[in-house]
């Protein structure tokens, strides 16, 4: 029923005035929902599809692009993005954000952001961002395990993320180009049965979403895929360190 008729009913009803005041009541409620439903809308998703393009559209002072240089040192490449953890006070308000920003999040991620060994940070603090391949750390096959890509990222001098740096950066990354997966270089987390899984922060081009993937030392990934490390500020592992390439897993 649109409102002009609404209207329209209401007048030719009754000529009483508590009729002609409900009347008036029910078109203002009618016309406040309209303004305040989309607002409310926009407002809290920014997850979706059309969000993500609005989101695009928007002029921003864009990040650091990511190089496709072979590095030898985390010198060589550049802070990619820099995000804010420890931001809420435990990890149910963080899956609360998530939802209310109208974020997937796939089963083994959710699973795994519900276990007790995933962790948010007691204290504010920003996170630069390093974003590569496993070719840019040397590998020239096609795939290339998880424990090698972690070992060498360490050799060059860069730390894997903490567990909330993924559900993190997908708040603060709205406007992720379609088509872009970014694997977080993790300490896995095991779910329920035990799988060992990493996170990563995708936009497939149905919205964004923040998905698991197989965490195994022995897991194959391509040499083009795209890695999300943190700069450090401590010097390079030493080689004998480096050689532990299992060490990540947990036990």
């Amino acid at each position: 029923m649109s409102t002009f008729s609404s209207r329209a009913r209401c007048a030719a009803g009754s000529g009483r005035s508590s009729a002609r005041r409900v009347c008036s009541y029910f078109l203002a409620c009618i016309l406040q929902a309209a303004c305040v439903v989309p607002f409310a809308s926009t407002a809290s998703a920014q997850c979706a599809a059309r969000d993500v393009l609005q989101n695009r559209l928007k002029p921003k002072s864009h990040s650091a692009p990511a190089s496709e240089q072979p590095i030898r040192s985390a010198r060589d490449v550049a802070t990619w993005k820099t995000i804010t953890i420890g931001t809420f006070a435990n990890s149910l308000t963080l899956r609360n954000e998530l939802a209310s920003k109208g974020c997937s999040v796939g089963g083994q991620a959710a699973e795994i952001l519900a276990r007790p060994a995933f962790t948010v940070s007691s204290q504010k603090t920003n996170v630069e961002l390093v974003h590569l391949s496993p070719a840019q750390l040397g590998f020239t096959l096609d795939t290339v395990t998880l424990a090698n890509v972690y070992a060498r990222a360490q050799q060059v001098g860069l730390k894997l993320a903490a567990a909330e740096v993924g559900p993190q950066l997908r708040i603060q990354y709205f406007d992720q180009p379609v088509g872009e997966f970014l694997i977080i270089g993790m300490e896995p987390i095991k779910t329920w049965s035990g799988e060992p899984i990493i996170l990563n922060v995708a936009n497939g081009g149905a919205g964004l979403i923040l998905i698991g993937q197989d965490g195994r030392a022995e897991a194959d990934i391509p040499v083009t895929s795209r890695f999300i490390f943190v700069r450090s500020h401590q010097p390079a592992a030493s080689s004998e360190v480096v050689g532990s390439v299992a060490a990540f897993l947990p036990p």
